[in-house]
């Protein structure tokens, strides 16, 4: 496989000007990240400050009711409530090693962001983060915490106000300031070297749930289930699992409203291929190569690309990519909230109503275990705008 590609996928598409840090950053990560000063400090912090090893779940209640066992990992409990941490405080101490003062970061649902936000403060680095006009107002808790931490927070008024707007922004950024900022990437696309970058910082999950599932149960788990928007909770739980082919690793995409030809948040499902963001990927785009608004009801899965590994993945049929609509995902954070106890993400959601919607396709006595990728505190506002429009 060519260097920086997965497949035909990947590559570095950018601006002559973006090359020296990515050059830089590649350097960096054969040499800084492999150093015993660089895995003994980022070991601490995933102990010490995210919280790490995250706890997993056995769902007793939905899995009397479902006939098999569900098992969630519960990055929702790490700290700052997300997975987005474990990449961003390996991006922060790696941008303290390189000698840079800034960490520059995109967000969505603003997880990211606030993750940015914290390792930032913890390692001394200045923090500028740019967010669609959109998602700054349905996601304004999360400014609020950005701004807590020390950040400035940047509205895009460009495009369609979302994330993908909010990369274009943050790489013009990038382009000119590379002297002393690095590009905290949020998920597991981009130019290489940031999708193996993420998947390396995030592969963390899929290790751990690996070794939590096998002590607790003597075996592998029969599913691996995680929602993708960029993808880097789901390449982050699924690296690991990969090479065993017993379990079936199934990745959710968001199909928006659901009708037919409705916006969505679907690339690899009803996408095609082109360039965007650095990378050759699937995208939801015209004939002509423009690119289509996506939609999801959670901002965290709301881009029209995804990361090239998992169209990799989908094309050589390892890995299953179904789709999951907006009031699939509705149901299922309620069902959690009120069977578990737990207050999943939206993003979270879409994985955890796979299961739910696929129950009588899956083996009785199954064990099914998903990502729970974060908790849904931060929605709490999208998800009462939408029982208004929809009803409960």
């Amino acid at each position: 496989m060519k260097k920086g590609y997965y497949g035909e996928f990947g590559g570095q598409f950018v601006p002559e000007l973006l090359m020296p840090p990515l050059l830089e950053l590649e350097e960096a990560m054969k040499t800084i990240m492999k150093s015993a000063e660089f895995c003994d400090e980022y070991t601490r912090l995933l102990t010490d400050f995210i919280g790490r090893p995250t706890a997993m779940t056995h769902c007793r209640n939905l899995s009397r009711e479902l006939g098999f066992n569900l098992w969630l990992k519960r990055e929702d409990l790490a700290h700052t409530g997300a997975h987005k941490i474990n990449n961003t405080v390996g991006q922060a101490l790696l941008t303290q090693m390189m000698g840079k003062t800034t960490l520059l970061a995109e967000t969505g649902a603003g997880q990211h962001g606030v993750a940015t936000a914290c390792a930032a403060s913890l390692l001394d680095l200045d923090c500028e983060i740019y967010m669609g006009a959109v998602d700054v107002e349905r996601q304004s808790h999360n400014v609020k915490r950005m701004e807590l931490f020390g950040a400035k927070v940047v509205p895009v008024e460009s495009g369609t106000k979302t994330l993908k707007d909010a990369i274009n922004a943050a790489m013009r950024k990038w382009i000119a300031d590379q002297e002393t900022t690095h590009y905290c990437f949020g998920t597991a696309a981009g130019a290489h070297p940031f999708p193996l970058l993420v998947r390396e910082l995030q592969s963390i999950i899929g290790r751990e749930a690996k070794a939590q599932f096998v002590e607790k149960n003597g075996k592998l788990p029969d599913y691996v289930v995680a929602c993708v928007g960029g993808g880097s909770n789901a390449i982050g739980m699924f690296h690991d699992f990969v090479p065993e082919e017993s379990v079936k690793i199934i990745g959710v995409e968001a199909g928006g409203t659901g009708e037919p030809g409705c916006y969505n948040s679907a690339p690899i499902s009803l996408g095609t291929t082109g360039v965007l963001h650095g990378m050759n990927t699937k995208l939801l785009q015209t004939e002509e190569g423009q690119i289509l608004p996506s939609h999801s009801v959670s901002a965290g899965l709301d881009y029209p690309g995804v990361g090239p590994e998992h169209v990799y993945l989908h094309d050589s049929g390892r890995v299953e990519y179904a789709i999951i609509n907006d009031g699939q995902a509705i149901n299922a954070f309620k069902t959690m909230c009120r069977k578990e106890g737990i207050l999943p993400a939206l993003e979270s959601s879409h994985a955890v109503a796979w299961a739910l919607e696929n129950k009588d396709s899956i083996p009785a006595g199954s064990n099914v275990l998903v990502n729970l990728s974060g908790r849904g505190d931060k929605d709490m506002d999208i998800f009462e705008k939408y029982t208004a429009e929809y009803g409960n």
